[in-house]
């Protein structure tokens, strides 16, 4: 009995040993189970990551493929067309997943990337521009002036050195160039509720937490629209480039000789000769040609700053005037009188006679020839006149001609192709017709606006108007804002991408990335 009860005793005992084996070893294959589910899952979102960026990517190198495709092989006659093909490429699929591209205009989502010189280039505009924006101040305006010129004296409402100093703000102001629009935000009253609106990343889309109301940051209206603030209309990366419309190397009026011009531009002798003359000049801009007479631009070496060889000369070709070999009581235009002056000097100069020197002639206008002066008989007292110079000529200068120098930086301007009418009329305050015309010009045309000079076309846009938007103005775009989302096709996760690429030289370079 004894060895029995002991045997039972012993069975017993087993049995609580293996259930208690199989439970430790259920808890360890749970465990296990657990753990490997859970390596799995971070496994697959790995995978889905490393899909999802590299499918943005994918749309940002076909981007780029476009921007460097048209930089070489551009088509002078369509100022449209690379845009058609950055349309295209802006959604795409791989076998791992797909791209969008898109960027917001006026609150509207839109297929592409941005371009950025759909905006106002905050290095070149003036004071007065800077306050055609919603919510800006003179104080803001005058500070931010201050921020990139060259000088520690405040205007008159700014904020110089000595502000910031004072103020232990930890930074001073840069006296060049803002490298971004957030540096804006650095400058004295310009909040970022400002400067970014509900676009609280900069990347140019509508996030769900930019469109939720008081749920998130950033405060909203959560109406569907994107309402970026002054980064909608401002930009510090635009640029200008030396690469004509046909891809070759623009043509230096400075040192260019007389044959070369006559070759690339179509121009007479007589006509490269007066270009020639006047591209030395030390006050030369390539904007005179559309508001000044030719032969009185070659003869005053295309000063018109100080009111030698102006616009007085050129009434004559734009209006009625009498016009000499000398230089024009009027005075002329040069870089103040084309960009931050009033356009009302210049109007005051074309309306009227402008009484030359050296001998007179009495030209009839020729309704709007522009930068030309009329063909025909001989001055009086002078030379014979040179040759109107045509639209074409004057497109295929304004595409292929430059006066700048090679290696300085250049700033960028508007593409009037491009730019919203908000910001057309920013640069047009006082002559929203002409602005408009310009808008209708542009929509009229299945190519675009070629050449700035093509607004010499259209007797709507004033030449007062022309003078005003003239060295802020152009039809080409360089930099672009891409932004990139790209979708994992196993999970769906997202990864976007947002890079500033700038296609002014040959390979494109990337000036900003930035991934989330």
């Amino acid at each position: 009995m004894k060895s029995t009860s002991r045997i039972a005793r012993r069975r017993g005992s087993v049995i609580v040993i293996v259930i208690w084996s199989v439970a430790i070893a259920a808890v360890v294959v749970g465990a296990a189970q657990v753990l490997a589910f859970r390596q799995a899952a971070m496994g697959r979102e790995s995978i889905a990551k490393v899909e999802a960026r590299w499918a943005a990517r994918a749309g940002i190198e076909e981007t780029i493929a476009v921007l460097e495709y048209h930089t070489e092989e551009p088509d002078p006659s369509n100022s449209r067309q690379m845009y058609k093909d950055l349309e295209l490429v802006a959604d795409g699929q791989l076998s791992s997943g797909d791209w969008q591209i898109r960027h917001v205009e006026d609150g509207v989502e839109i297929k592409g990337p941005q371009d950025e010189h759909a905006k106002l280039n905050v290095n070149n505009i003036t004071q007065q521009t800077l306050l055609e924006l919603d919510a800006m101040t003179m104080d803001v305006a005058d500070a931010i002036v201050d921020w990139r010129d060259a000088d520690d004296t405040p205007s008159v409402m700014g904020a110089e050195y000595d502000f910031y100093v004072n103020r232990d703000v930890g930074y001073e102001p840069r006296n060049a160039s803002f490298r971004s629009i957030p540096e804006i935000e650095l400058v004295a009253g310009a909040f970022p509720k400002y400067v970014r609106g509900e676009d609280q990343n900069l990347n140019g889309r509508l996030d769900p937490n930019e469109n939720d109301g008081g749920a998130s940051e950033p405060p909203d209206d959560a109406d569907g629209f994107l309402d970026a603030g002054w980064s909608s209309a401002l930009t510090a990366r635009s640029s200008g480039s030396l690469l004509g419309s046909t891809g070759e190397t623009k043509l230096n009026l400075k040192e260019a000789a007389p044959e070369e011009m006559q070759e690339r531009f179509g121009v007479t002798t007589e006509q490269a000769t007066a270009l020639n003359a006047f591209a030395k000049g030390q006050s030369a801009k390539l904007e005179m040609l559309l508001t000044q007479d030719l032969q009185t631009l070659s003869a005053s070496g295309g000063a018109g700053a100080n009111g030698r060889g102006g616009v007085g000369a050129a009434a004559g070709a734009m209006g009625r005037g009498a016009s000499g070999g000398g230089a024009g009581s009027k005075g002329g235009t040069g870089v103040k009188g084309l960009g931050e002056q009033s356009a009302a000097g210049l109007a005051a100069s074309m309306g009227g006679a402008g009484n030359g020197g050296g001998g007179q002639a009495n030209n009839q206008g020729a309704g709007r020839q522009s930068g030309r002066s009329s063909s025909g008989a001989p001055a009086q007292g002078g030379a014979a006149r040179i040759q109107a110079l045509d639209q074409g000529q004057l497109r295929r200068i304004f595409q292929e001609g430059s006066l700048d120098t090679a290696g300085a930086p250049i700033l960028g301007k508007v593409n009037l192709n491009t730019a919203p009418p908000a910001v057309l009329r920013a640069l047009l305050p006082d002559d929203p017709i002409s602005a408009d015309a310009i808008l209708s010009l542009r929509n009229s045309s299945s190519t675009g606006l070629l050449a700035i000079s093509d607004l010499l076309g259209s007797n709507r846009i004033s030449p007062q108007a022309i003078a005003a938007i003239a060295p802020y103005a152009d039809t080409q775009s360089y930099v672009f804002t891409v932004t990139s989302r790209g979708r994992s096709a196993t999970t769906g996760l997202e990864i976007e991408i947002t890079v500033v690429i700038d296609r002014s030289t040959l390979p494109a370079r990337i000036l900003e990335y930035r991934e989330q």
